[in-house]
């Protein structure tokens, strides 16, 4: 099939659904949820570094101290990962009311409650002291989206058929605020005090540990070479045709991988082996080093070309590619649409993954501590996710590897680009 009957074929069969879930209000909502519980990780990610590196010296005086005072490391990671599902609760139910235009910051809070309701369970009523919070973390994630879209739902239908509290306009805003939101309160809170009696006289468990039974095939599989090597293929597939790939396609793989994540930050903070590789950081810090594609030898090569287009776009995209913003590259080449780049933007990053997952399934390169801050330059968030210098080596690898595959195609745009200038340059002379 040639180039443009491919494109056509494509536009026509791909863009009308990638255009559909871009557009569409709840998957967006959970990838902006789940994106904004990031940084929170993070922070709890920061006090597991220590246990980390003591791990790696079993027999040194730096691992006996930090067995020695394990609590208080783990102490933020009970507040940060070991709660994560409470604060996506919030943020999903705040991005969804906002593309609602609710306005009203206390729909977040309610479903914040009805996550908690779901979520936690007592063993004691008479003694109702010590609570039950493990499904409040990565376990849990999965029913803050549900909880956080039933909730906006609820709110937006009583807004709707005029199910709410007004108030006179001389009342305070917050005030008024707080009535508007009782009705939808009480509707969802019921709703979330009779699910969580069903669940927990019926099946025996709380509802996040039902959702978690249910989608345990889904789970397991999504940590698998082939479901890897297909996000990324559907991802530049994407961008490609002028879609942002990492923002549709994450609204189905996020919450997978920061389950993932989470997982291995739990088995290190105990003191276990780490299991999964499909994390949200070896994601970004390997698969899409230096931005979808990896495209920072692309970069150079632009900056070398004798095509004073491509040169121009070099440099202006060579800063922020060092820290995963290519973007200028991707419309200002452009690299999407564009024949030349079909294959290595869009295949090469499948290869990488595909030997990526392979390194770390196999156990030649260590496994995904927990999580890292992003946007570094290539190969420091691989390390400091893994803190294996093999990670650094193998981030470096995946620029080395795509710029040696960009090469020969990059050529040849070149040498098209030149045709095209020395056209304009004659038609300007012969004007002149």
């Amino acid at each position: 099939m040639k180039q443009g009957a491919f494109s056509r074929f494509m536009e026509k069969c791909l863009m009308p659904i990638a255009q559909k879930i871009e557009s569409q209000k709840h998957l967006q909502a959970i990838k902006d949820g789940i994106i904004a519980v990031i940084p929170i990780i993070i922070i709890g990610s920061f006090s597991l570094i220590p246990i980390g590196i003591a791990n790696l010296f079993p027999n040194s005086g730096f691992y006996e101290f930090v067995n020695t005072n394990i609590n208080y490391f783990n102490l933020p990671g009970f507040f940060t990962t070991n709660l994560m599902s409470l604060y996506a609760a919030f943020f999903i139910a705040d991005s969804l009311q906002k593309k609602y235009n609710l306005n009203s910051s206390l729909i977040g809070i309610t479903s914040v409650l009805c996550h908690l309701v779901l979520s936690v369970s007592i063993a004691d009523f008479a003694n109702p002291t010590t609570w039950n919070v493990s499904s409040l973390g990565a376990e849990g994630l999965f029913v803050s989206m549900i909880v956080s879209i039933v909730v906006v739902e609820i709110s937006r239908l009583c807004k709707e058929k005029n199910l709410v509290i007004k108030m006179p306009d001389s009342v305070p805003p917050m005030v008024a605020e707080s009535f508007t939101i009782l009705i939808p309160l009480i509707l969802n809170f019921a709703l979330a005090v009779a699910g969580s009696i069903i669940c927990m006289n019926m099946a025996g468990v709380t509802f996040p540990q039902l959702i978690m039974k249910l989608l345990a095939p889904a789970i397991t599989s999504m940590d698998s070479l082939p479901a890897v090597m297909l996000v990324i293929f559907l991802t530049q597939l994407l961008w490609f045709f002028g879609l942002h790939g990492a923002s549709i396609t994450s609204s189905v793989w996020a919450a997978f991988a920061i389950s993932y994540g989470a997982a291995n930050a739990a088995a290190v903070a105990a003191g276990q082996a780490p299991q999964h590789v499909f994390t949200f950081g070896f994601y970004y810090g390997f698969l899409q080093v230096t931005g979808s594609g990896i495209t920072l030898g692309l970069v150079f090569l632009m900056m070398r070309s004798k095509a004073k287009s491509l040169k121009a776009i070099g440099k202006l995209g060579i800063v922020p590619s060092f820290f995963g913003i290519n973007e200028p590259v991707i419309f200002g080449a452009p690299l999407i649409m564009n024949p030349f780049m079909f294959l290595p933007f869009v295949f090469g990053p499948v290869v990488v993954a595909g030997l990526n997952y392979l390194a770390m399934s196999t156990g030649l390169v260590g496994l995904p501590l927990y999580e890292a801050p992003g946007f570094l330059p290539p190969g420091f968030q691989a390390f400091l996710l893994t803190l294996d210098w093999k990670a650094f080596a193998l981030a470096i690898f995946n620029v080395l590897f795509m710029t040696a595959l960009y090469y020969p195609f990059f050529k040849a745009m070149e040498k098209d680009e030149l045709r095209k200038e020395a056209i304009a340059e004659g038609k300007a002379n012969g004007v002149a």
